[in-house]
């Protein structure tokens, strides 16, 4: 009885590997074309006599407020030069970004017919990592300057908290890139429980899965191969201590801040777990509610991103992993 079991599950999960690939080459005949725009690049190289061509180029990136000194003084700068110089040691070119790109706007325009590629502009913004992208309908802006590596001296010799520059790095690119994509197809109420929040992070990671399947599961969540494998194997316990504590239904808005928000680690205000887990579990939490409900109901994607919270909850028959 036990090898007919085993056989079933082999048996499921080839049947299901197979669709999954069906689907990607389905996907990749898609074949979206960009050409990434190096912006930086022809700022940092542009002489003074070129600035009035490249404004004509690019009007939207010289703010009319600043007159041709101010631009001509930012070029000249030795920080900025610096800056300019770092940024070509990490992307002498954009060929690895580009092709990662190319197959997020594939999964995009499968999933979302009405999806127009934009143009995609490479740009450097003083190393603000608030806005490493940023995504309209006809422009995608990558501040390159925010993805040189975690220890990068510009990082680890600043102000910026490590574990900020953690996921500083161009690996985690394209993931930020998707990231923005689903803030901007996501439909949900303004949350007012944690459950709220958990459901709508969850949806964003759900997302990252069906953009992004050329990426590791540790990537889409922006953590460590560690702190995920601890996640997994906590998962039980993380679900226990949200239950018992009657946390999913509570509106204390400090919650988000403990378990939602970036940070050094997740604030269970227990000393002997508290260092040792990674921040955001109340999104994995939710991560794997949305999956769950994905996997038990027939709906599709666009279908599930305008869900409400609750009826997700409801619907998803979670039940962590042991």
């Amino acid at each position: 009885m036990k090898n007919i079991v085993l056989l079933l599950i082999v048996l499921i999960l080839t049947i299901s590997c197979k669709k999954d690939n069906r689907l990607e080459q389905e996907i990749a005949k898609i074949n979206i074309d960009i050409n990434v725009e190096r912006f930086d690049k022809l700022f940092s190289n542009a002489k003074i006599e070129d600035l009035p061509e490249l404004k004509q180029a690019y009007p939207f990136m010289f703010a009319e407020k600043y007159p041709d000194s101010f631009w001509i003084a930012k070029k000249e700068d030795t920080l900025q030069q610096r800056l300019y110089e770092e940024v070509e040691k990490v992307f002498p070119n954009f060929n690895d970004e580009t092709l990662e790109i190319e197959s997020l706007f594939n999964h995009l325009k499968y999933y979302f017919p009405e999806f127009n590629p934009p143009r995609v502009i490479t740009v450097t913004n003083d190393v603000d990592y608030r806005n490493k992208v940023i995504v309209t309908d006809t422009i995608v802006l990558v501040s390159v300057d925010t993805y040189l590596g975690s220890d990068h001296e510009f990082y680890v010799n600043s102000s910026i908290p490590k574990y900020v520059c953690e996921n500083l790095k161009k690996e985690q690119l394209v993931v930020d890139l998707s990231t923005a994509y689903a803030k901007r197809y996501i439909y949900q109420a303004q949350p007012r429980t944690l459950l709220d929040e958990m459901v709508y992070f969850g949806k964003i990671l759900y997302f990252n899965d069906v953009m992004l399947p050329f990426k590791t599961e540790a990537e889409r969540i922006s953590y460590t191969e560690d702190e995920l494998q601890w996640a997994i194997a906590n998962e039980s316990y993380i679900w226990q201590y949200f239950v018992e504590r009657e946390l999913l239904f509570s509106t204390d808005s400090k919650l988000p801040g403990r378990f939602i928000n970036p940070a050094p680690f997740t604030k269970f205000r227990l000393e002997q777990i508290d260092n040792e887990s990674p921040a955001r579990l109340g999104q994995y939490i939710g991560w794997q509610i949305v999956r769950a409900y994905m996997e038990q109901n027939d709906v599709s994607l666009k279908e599930m991103l305008i869900k409400s919270s609750q009826d997700i909850f409801n619907n998803s028959k979670f039940k962590p992993r042991k």
